[in-house]
């Protein structure tokens, strides 16, 4: 440790020194920030642009004082910047003269933060349409660093992989408020639908500490629909091949200047029992879930409130088909029934003190209920969680120098865990206290930070402290060099969080001494926009260690049992990434991504490859829209690499698979009809028809000592088409 800090204090003061010039750009016609505005110094090949909320920032050269903006369909604007350090306000005034004639050039869906200091990606509602996008499990479809999986060949639970380890290390937040975890991990990915979300912000490697301990590979923060923003009324209707008829429809309405809401509802009904592979199970879950969502926004001159109330009910079917039973005369079938009922409810407030916007005051809190009742052939599981979290967050500036602020803070987490299998009855409750200080500094030399640090007491493991520190250095204008270091925990629910694997006939053994996960993480990544024509290639590299101090390792080596305890040995995750996106021309987007993972584990006394991980995937995405924007055109492919699959050496030979699955391609196409009011899409997923073969092991015998449905690393399902239809209302001026 004495090594890494002093590595972090040289890098701290061997910098050179570089004056810095940042602002927001807004529309001079109605204040709203501007995205991708560029921006450049006269004379010079320096240049940037703005982010998806206006703001900029480039260092000043010595050959020129002038900063030009231009944005097409505006006029083109030269400020004078005389001031080193300097922070700008950039009003841009429309050139359009004709009511009817619109110009404006393609926004981006997904792209890197310029101002952020950690490595933070941002998905726009833009870049979720480009796919049927259903929930978040499959908004990934066209992003290089997040990896979204079936845990399972039988239930329908989906994982999401980040930084090469699963998604449970990594804190899923909606809105900043940590979510979804515990008993709903397994399937929360497809508790928010696809339409309901504005963006995406995938944080990768250490986070700040403000909202809590758990990031040890990132952060993954889900923005809904706002009512200010959002359309009047939207309507979207999607049919699959697959038997999958959804719907959703949002409506928004500002009752007065400061007072607005929003109500979301959701339908999604999975009626088709589809056995492409014949072995006599069903290949997706027949599904009904329903879900409701009201929020009430309150924004005032200098308070803000939100809060809001989530209802999901769903039921998940599965297990071997009608006909399958029908004609093998089976009186015994085997069967999955997941029965679930969610309620969450949420509050925030935040205060900004006149004339000190630099200070403000803001609690965050919100409960959750969810209740499932499970039965996987003869086993029962049912169980019932209830989580409670409260944050108190005070953000002020040293001597009133906004360039050093600070952020302190209380927080709270309270969770009731109870499961009953079988006849056994579990009981498990955490009560977490905890504090935390967060500097966040803006140094004249192109040098942030944010340094963070946090004690929580936890009832069953004591203190907890969790330092986490973040460095960006502008390199030029063009060029950010990011770097990260800090700790994360885990206190995991073993049995709830992979209640999927009693579809199996695996005996499931748990160490009665499981510790707490804990782990470093380390990352540098190199962000470089290189400006072509008039518009920029955007590069990025990265490289992020994760190392387990202690994790729980689920040992699937031996056939019979999958068994989880404490790491004893190394364990550790090595990605190297490789991202470059870039306009091709007006209207044509492109993204080619390449990803290595070194992942490893001791398992059993050995150091092994973790098993189901893909060593490499190669990620290539092309969108085009026509000129008048009447068309669009998606294409995606992913290459998923090899990887290795656990010993089946002792099972008989007819049931025995490969040591290792083979790589393999996924390509996904959409097309997209815009009208004035209302758009119609299609698409195809998996246009190659590739699957996973005998995703399960021995399904001909469910109840027999060999069943397995837990040893999945590719698609389980084919071929799918989908035609959807989207319909916006906007708001009217007045409003």
């Amino acid at each position: 440790m004495k090594k890494i800090y002093s590595i972090i204090f040289n890098v701290l003061f061997v910098l050179t020194l570089n004056a810095q010039v940042s602002g927001i750009v807004y529309d001079n016609s109605d204040k709203k920030p501007m995205f991708g505005v560029n921006i450049w110094w006269k004379n010079t090949n320096i240049g940037t642009t703005s982010d998806i909320y206006g703001k900029f920032e480039l260092s000043k050269p010595k050959e020129s004082n002038k900063l030009i903006f231009s944005f097409v369909g505006y006029n083109t604007d030269t400020i004078e910047v005389l001031k080193n350090n300097q922070k700008l306000e950039v009003f841009l005034n429309s050139n359009i003269i004709l009511d009817e004639v619109i110009v404006g050039e393609r926004r981006s869906g997904t792209h890197y933060s310029r101002m952020e200091v950690g490595n933070v990606q941002t998905i726009s509602g833009a870049e979720l349409c480009k796919a049927a996008c259903c929930n978040l499990s499959e908004s990934f479809e066209t992003n290089a660093s997040v990896d979204a999986s079936y845990s399972d060949a039988t239930t329908g639970a989906k994982q999401i992989r980040l930084l090469g380890l699963a998604g449970k290390y990594v804190q899923m937040m909606t809105e900043n408020i940590p979510n979804l975890y515990g008993l709903s991990q397994p399937y929360a990915l497809g508790y928010i639908p696809g339409p309901w979300m504005e963006s995406i912000q995938v944080s990768k490697g250490t986070s700040a500490v403000i909202n809590g301990y758990d990031a040890i590979t990132g952060q993954i923060n889900i923005e809904y629909k706002k009512p200010k923003t959002s359309d009047a009324l939207f309507f979207n209707q999607l049919f699959s091949s697959s038997g999958r008829a959804e719907t959703n429809i949002d409506a928004s309405f500002i009752l007065n200047p400061k007072w607005s809401t929003m109500i979301f509802a959701h339908s999604q009904h999975d009626f088709l029992e589809i056995d492409e592979n014949k072995d006599g199970f069903i290949d997706m879950p027949k599904m009904r879930q329903n879900i409701l969502f009201n929020r009430w926004d309150y924004l005032g001159k200098y308070l803000t409130i939100r809060f809001g109330a989530q209802y999901i009910d769903e039921v998940r079917k599965s297990g071997q088909t009608s006909k399958f039973l029908k004609n093998n005369e089976i009186t015994n079938p085997y069967k999955i029934f997941l029965g679930t009922k969610r309620f969450q409810g949420f509050y925030k407030m935040g205060y900004v003190f006149p004339k000190k916007d630099y200070k403000s005051l803001a609690m965050v809190t919100s409960f959750t209920y969810h209740d499932q009742n499970s039965i996987y052939g003869k086993t029962n599981f049912d169980a019932t969680q209830q989580s409670a979290y409260l944050n108190i967050i005070w953000q002020s500036a040293f001597a009133g120098n906004e360039e050093h602020k600070y952020n302190a803070g209380l927080s709270f987490k309270y969770e009731n865990l109870n499961q009953l299998l079988k006849d056994s009855t579990m009981l498990n409750q955490e009560i977490v206290p905890g504090g935390y200080f967060q500097y966040t500094a803006n140094f004249p030399f192109n040098l942030h930070l944010i340094a963070g640090l946090r004690a929580d007491y936890h009832n069953q493991e004591g203190l907890l402290i969790t330092p986490r520190l973040n460095i960006k250095y502008n390199i030029t204008g063009a060029l950010s060099w990011r770097a990260s270091v800090g700790k994360g925990y885990r206190y995991a629910n073993v049995l709830a969080e992979n209640n999927y694997l009693l579809a199996s006939s695996r005996k499931i053994i748990i160490a009665p001494d499981l510790k707490l996960e804990e782990a470093w993480n380390f990352g540098s990544n190199i962000t470089w926009y290189i400006p072509i024509g008039n518009r920029d290639m955007t590069i990025n590299a990265e490289f992020y260690r994760t190392q387990f101090i202690n994790q729980i390792i689920a040992d699937f080596e031996s056939i019979r049992e999958v068994k989880f305890y404490n790491l004893d040995g190394k364990s550790y995750s090595n990605t190297y990434q490789i991202e470059a996106s870039y306009t091709i021309l007006k209207g044509l987007d492109a993204t080619v991504a390449f990803r290595y993972n070194d992942v490893k584990q001791t398992i059993g006394g050995k150091l092994l490859e973790a098993p189901l991980t893909n060593r490499f995937k190669g990620l290539l995405t092309m969108s085009y829209k026509t000129p008048l924007e009447k068309w669009q055109f998606d294409f995606t492919t992913q290459l998923n690499g090899p990887g290795r699959i656990p010993s089946t050496e002792e099972n008989p030979a007819e049931y025995r698979l490969e040591t290792e699955f083979p790589s393999y391609y996924i390509m996904n196409a959409q097309i997209t009809k815009y009208f004035k009011f209302w758009e119609i899409y299609l698409g195809v997923e998996n246009i190659f028809n590739f699957v996973q073969k005998n995703p399960i092991i021995a399904a001909t015998s469910p109840y027999g000592e060999y069943f397995d449905s837990s040893l999945i690393w590719g698609p389980i399902h084919g071929r799918k088409f989908h035609i959807g239809i989207r319909f916006a209302l906007e708001k009217k001026e007045n409003n």
